[in-house]
């Protein structure tokens, strides 16, 4: 392909990456963007680069590619235009990177997008990438930063009158509240984010929004409901190849299972699940997945396995950052070892794991106490009477 063709095919590919980005068509975008990329010829290195960067983050959201791009910096006498497009494509590899790969995978290209925005004055671009930073923060448990980052980015997006960034960080924010408890604040604001997502044909995150309203319904007692919710979020990442909301979603089934005591159907969800996240890089679902499956063989009886199981994911939880993650793996440890008649270890666990939750300020709000429930009197029998008194 002549030079000019190839400059022509990324400044296109470039252009319309974002729109594919919000129509959901990321089977799309990423053909074109690959396609682009395999041109010959001159081309400025920001083009390419700004390319790859998209394609990056597009493979990693469809589930199938880690995210890696080589992303240069900005040379000398690029206009502002292609460093705001190299910063925007920036922005969303972070965005995508949340709960994969390591923290700084996510973090560093935020970070580069942030300062750009800021010295070219976008107060769009400074909007979307504190929202990313929220989700971040929701990933390592930082709930001060998400709080911070999330309630800036939504303001700033309201005052620009910008609908979906403003259900970007309602999103967030509705995680915040379900983590609070206060789950009338959480609904409300996926609520909104499912209208506005359906108004604008968005269907990914409609998906997203529909998993978190599936969340809230397990931890209401409405199992039902939130199977509906799950599936229907399900259906609509099917459609769009949207495999991280596939996966977010068939974990909120696996979730509703194990509730009502399917463990059967949890275990084959969970365990289809479990490798890709590996593959993936992603410690964040591992340790939730491999929290579930340590409950399923705690409630079977096996000791031994729910301690390994435990143990495994307590290494994936501590790989986040995340303490509420720890504190979950250390509940799940206790049981475990409660079990097995080890009281008096299964009681230090579980003094573990509350101290790690007051650390993060987010004590487990009575709607989610049924496994730390179980599990206390587990360790209370274990520990027996003179146990109880030491």
């Amino acid at each position: 392909m002549r030079g000019d063709a190839a400059e022509e095919a990324l400044r296109l590919v470039n252009a319309l990456a974002w729109y594919w980005v919000l129509r959901g068509r990321l089977g799309e975008a990423r053909r074109s963007l690959t396609a682009a990329l395999g041109t010959t010829g001159p081309a400025p290195a920001i083009a390419r680069g700004t390319a790859a960067t998209w394609r990056a983050a597009v493979a990693l959201r469809l589930g199938d590619e880690k995210g890696r791009a080589d992303v240069p910096a900005p040379q000398a006498g690029s206009s502002s235009e292609e460093r705001s497009a190299l910063a925007t494509a920036l922005w969303f590899l972070g965005h995508a990177h949340t709960g994969f790969g390591t923290a700084a995978d996510g973090a560093e290209p935020v970070d580069r997008a942030l300062a750009v925005f800021r010295e070219l004055g976008d107060r769009w671009g400074i909007a979307a990438a504190l929202c990313a930073r929220a989700r971040q923060a929701l990933g390592r448990g930082d709930l001060v930063a998400l709080r911070a980052d999330g309630e800036h980015s939504r303001t700033l997006f309201r005052e620009l009158g910008d609908a979906w960034g403003e259900m970007q960080a309602g999103f967030v924010l509705g995680v915040l509240a379900q983590i609070t408890g206060d789950y009338t604040r959480a609904a409300r604001l996926h609520r909104s984010g499912v209208r506005t997502a359906e108004e604008l044909g968005m269907w990914t995150d409609a998906s997203d929004h529909l998993c978190q309203l599936g969340r809230l319904a397990l931890l209401t007692g409405d199992h039902a409901r939130a199977e509906q919710l799950h599936d229907r979020a399900r259906q609509l990442a099917a459609e769009q190849g949207y495999t991280v909301g596939e996966e977010f979603a068939e974990i909120g089934i696996a979730l509703g299972a194990r509730r009502r005591g399917d463990l059967d159907r949890a275990e084959s969800l969970l365990r289809k699940w479990l490798e890709w996240d590996r593959a993936m890089d992603s410690d964040t679902g591992a340790a939730l997945i491999l929290a579930e499956l340590g409950f399923i063989a705690e409630l079977r009886g096996h000791a031994e396995s729910a301690q390994a199981i435990h143990t495994e994911g307590l290494t994936a939880a501590r790989n986040t950052g995340d303490l509420r993650a720890v504190a979950l793996a250390l509940e799940g440890l206790a049981g475990a070892h409660a079990i097995a008649g080890e009281g008096e270890h299964a009681a230090r666990l579980l003094a573990e794991a509350a101290a790690t939750r007051d650390a993060v300020g987010a004590p487990l709000p009575p709607a989610e106490r049924g496994d730390l429930d179980r599990i206390t009197s587990a360790v209370l029998v274990a520990l027996g009477t003179d146990g109880r008194e030491r």
